[in-house]
């Protein structure tokens, strides 16, 4: 029997925007330290957002199995295949071309 892992249980619906906007931003530069992703979404935040709670979000998505972080001299962040569906199905939902039923038009 094998066990349920806390991916199998979230999708990006269930995610805060932060969590969504960070995942956006990582397709878009992986791979990537935590300084730049911060600095993307404190650009784009009006109210700005704190390294601490960039570290949580990173952490949680790695915990959901969205990214995975490599550490060398520095720790590169990368999304994993999981995190590439779930960026494609969010952004077929927002142009519309996710049906109710849960597949494709």
């Amino acid at each position: 029997m094998s066990s349920s892992t806390e991916s199998d249980d979230i999708s990006l619906a269930d995610l805060s925007a932060t969590h969504r906007d960070l995942l956006w931003v990582l397709s878009q530069t992986e791979p990537s330290e935590s300084g730049p992703l911060h600095q993307a979404l404190e650009d784009y935040y009006t109210d700005g957002i704190d390294q601490a709670r960039v570290c949580d979000t990173l952490e949680k998505l790695i915990g959901h199995d969205y990214i995975t972080e490599q550490t060398h001299d520095t720790t590169e962040y990368r999304l994993t295949e999981s995190g590439r569906r779930a960026l494609s199905a969010r952004q077929a939902w927002q142009a519309g071309t996710h049906n109710v039923s849960g597949g494709h038009e």
